[in-house]
């Protein structure tokens, strides 16, 4: 730029609100990190403020004095190197001064005051270079000695910037939100592990030993009554379809155990679901079988059910929903619409004569994507349960999330979501009782080319989820405690930085503000889509490390990486509000330096982007899925499947009617417990050396839904100790 575009006036009343405070106004645009610090006026923060441009990808700087006696000197464009900047210091004179480098868009600044007190402020890329990698730390500490030094200057800064509790951005205050049933279950389980630890392990046993035998039972109920082999199938299905959107959920908060308790919430929806529809179809005299009960009862009773469990999470766990991310919203509903789709074809694959056990359909495959979605012949395509209530989901999660970033016009994707749901639900149960649909619902599904777009749009959905709980847990690095380790993609990151920065400094200030508005989008889009890689690929990385370390460092680290995303889209999501902090910053803290030490990490190179491929094989080796085998027949929704499964019950022997319920209670029991990841885990060196001894841990640690965790650990153990070197510097 024209050393003489910009006069120092213009500069400072862009960021600064005095000559020693940035303004609140500026800090909260793009929710920049701020980190108020002291250090010694020496060319080792000179050095550390060229390191901070650096990683923002330019190579000039914009330094200026910022007290009113300087408004109309011109700006300083400086090189970004220590002399340039140290020469230009000296040539203020001898007397110490305040002043600010900035970097040309003015997204990132750092506030030199006369004293010790220095402010950071800008991406996380940025004030990590100067006051290092643990932020919130680096916060609690500066507060802490603004409050025993009792220096006015730095209590000015500690509150300004919320580095005190009772001033803090995201500080809780006396009458914040209490616990929820919840966290209060949580907390009493905590409490047990430490201080009951044989009871624990002993309700462990009886978890593990009461898995298997329903394993047992679901097996003998299928020898004894062939169709439930067929319901086990599908129930495979379904759990494997929640890998499938879980696995690539990276920014997901909830624990794959609870969208399994989730699915089998939806399962038992099913009944009160089934009883809705039967009574509106008394009411209104429509019959269940007719074309109108396909349609009219069954589209709007069952995308409306399928979402009860959703709420009922909700009431038991409200302050829990406010620190989900956007994808967790996809993942819960898509759980229990995935419940619901297991006990409709469940139900209708125990009345089918002869059972269909001999084909594998191909919507039901090992390799189909997102299975059990259905194909009339030269008809319209359905997407499935799962996928249908997951859209809606997804719509309600970028909309709770993201609305107060992007917009209120987020709100608008719900309505459209459930729109396209229930629009490729009565078109297909149209087709399935022959019923032409009416021109207006045609039109309407032809946007999803009949529902074959609709698993795709949940996949773009997800993808952008996925981007939005990334881009807002970014700015929250100055209350979550850091990844052990340094962020892969460096060089990337500091060139999509740098771009941001030059194309961001050329978008004119004096277009309309939509226009701009697109254009700083654009001109931000490449810093948020590497940032966002590299945030993924860390935490791959940090995992596979874990692994070659044993099942019980990987279970650790599993906990740490959900908990770190929980806490830090809570901070994003309550803005300046009181919100619940469950689990505390400390305890997360505690983890990660605990996790340190275990795993001897060090800041992570660009070689944890070969750390995903292996990772990738590790949990795809992991996972088990078979395929299901579907349930052939003609059209059924709720009320004729649950109707036509009580006929035949009753035309079936009492044993059958024994086994029947047997193997219901066994699936609902495997769906709902099992699933958590493992707090401790058999050593070993004593397996081996006295395996009958260790029997009860192994019972404890490996319940039927939890072997994918242990196939897992072993793969991990597989690993060279060496692998640690991807973490370190």
């Amino acid at each position: 730029m024209d050393e003489q575009a910009m006069l120092t006036r213009d500069l400072v009343l862009r960021l600064c609100a005095n000559a020693t405070e940035f303004d609140q106004q500026w800090l909260r645009t793009d929710r920049k990190v701020v980190v108020p610090f002291t250090a010694a006026r020496d060319t080792k923060l000179i050095r550390a403020i060229i390191a901070a441009g650096d990683a923002m990808g330019v190579d000039r700087l914009l330094v200026c004095r910022t007290r009113a006696e300087y408004a109309y000197e011109p700006v300083t464009e400086v090189p970004g190197r220590a002399d340039a900047i140290v020469a230009l210091i000296r040539s203020w004179g001898d007397e110490p001064t305040d002043f600010v480098v900035a970097v040309e868009d003015f997204s990132a600044a750092v506030l030199v005051t006369a004293s010790t007190l220095t402010v950071a402020a800008g991406p996380d890329d940025f004030v990590r270079q100067l006051v290092g990698s643990d932020m919130a730390q680096a916060r609690v500490d500066f507060g802490e000695e603004a409050r025993t030094g009792r220096d006015p200057d730095l209590l000015r800064a500690a509150q300004q910037y919320g580095c005190l509790e009772f001033g803090g951005r995201h500080a809780r205050g006396t009458r914040g939100p209490g616990p929820d049933l919840v966290e209060r279950i949580a907390r009493r389980a905590e409490s047990m592990r430490e201080n009951y630890p044989a009871t624990v392990s002993g309700l462990r046993v009886l978890r593990g030993t009461w898995g298997w035998a329903m394993v047992v039972a679901l097996l003998l109920a299928s020898v004894f009554v062939e169709q439930i082999s067929a319901v086990f199938g599908i129930a495979v299905t379904v759990v494997w379809l929640l890998f499938q959107l879980a696995w690539p959920a990276r920014s997901r908060t909830v624990s794959f155990a609870t969208l399994t308790t989730v699915l089998s919430l939806g399962a038992v929806a099913l009944v009160p679901i089934a009883l809705a529809q039967q009574t509106v179809a008394a009411t209104t005299g429509i019959a269940l079988d007719g074309w109108a009960g396909h349609t009219y009862i069954a589209v709007p009773t069952e995308e409306v059910g399928k979402l009860v469990p959703v709420v009922v999470c909700w009431l038991f766990a409200r302050h829990r929903f406010k620190r989900l991310a956007s994808v967790d919203y996809l993942l819960l509903a898509a759980a229990s619409g995935a419940g619901f789709h297991l006990a409709e074809r469940g139900l209708r694959a125990l009345v089918v004569e002869p059972p269909v056990l001999a084909v594998i359909e191909a919507q039901h495959g090992l390799f189909t994507l997102l299975p059990g979605w259905y194909h009339a012949p030269e008809g319209p395509y359905f997407s499935g349960h799962a996928v249908t209530t997951g859209l809606i989901g997804a719509a309600f999660g970028l909309a709770t999330v993201g609305y107060r970033r992007y917009g209120a016009w987020l709100w608008a994707l719900p309505p459209l979501a459930a729109a396209v749901a229930a629009v490729e639900h009565m078109t297909f149960n149209a087709a399935q009782v022959g019923v032409e649909p009416t021109a207006v619902t045609s039109a309407m599904s032809a946007f999803t080319a009949n529902g074959a777009l609709t698993r795709w749009i949940l996949l773009l959905l997800l993808v952008l989820a996925v981007i939005l709980d990334y881009r807002l847990a970014r700015p929250t690095a100055d209350v979550t405690p850091p990844l052990p380790g340094h962020p892969p993609l460096g060089s990337l990151r500091r060139w999509a930085r740098g771009y941001t920065v030059r194309m961001g400094a050329r978008v004119p200030g004096d277009i309309a503000p939509v226009f701009r508005r697109v254009a700083l989008a654009w001109a931000r889009l490449p810093a948020v889509l590497v940032t966002t890689l590299s945030s993924v690929l860390h935490e791959f990385a940090l995992s596979l490390v874990a692994a070659s370390r044993g099942p019980g460092a990987l279970c650790d680290t599993w906990r740490f990486l959900r908990r770190r995303r929980a806490l830090a889209m809570g901070a994003a999501r309550a803005g300046d509000r009181a919100w619940r902090r469950f689990p505390s910053r400390e305890e997360v803290a505690a983890t990660e330096r605990d996790l340190a030490s275990r795993l001897d990490l060090a800041p992570v190179t660009a070689a944890a982007v070969g750390a995903a491929a292996v990772m990738l094989v590790a949990s795809t080796v992991s996972s088990v899925a078979t395929g299901a085998r579907g349930a052939a027949g003609s059209a059924a929704y709720a009320a004729t499947a649950l109707r036509d499964v009580g006929v035949w019950l009753d035309s079936v022997p009492q044993g059958t009617q024994t086994w029947v319920w047997v193997a219901a209670v066994a699936l609902l029991s495997l769906l709902a417990t099992g699933w958590r990841v493992p707090h401790a885990h058999p050593g070993i060196r004593n397996f081996l050396r006295a395996p009958g001894a260790n029997t009860s841990l192994i019972l404890g640690a490996f319940a039927p839904g939890q072997l994918p965790y242990a196939v897992t650990g072993l793969v991990g153990m597989a690993l060279p100790r060496g692998t640690s070197r991807l973490l370190r510097g």
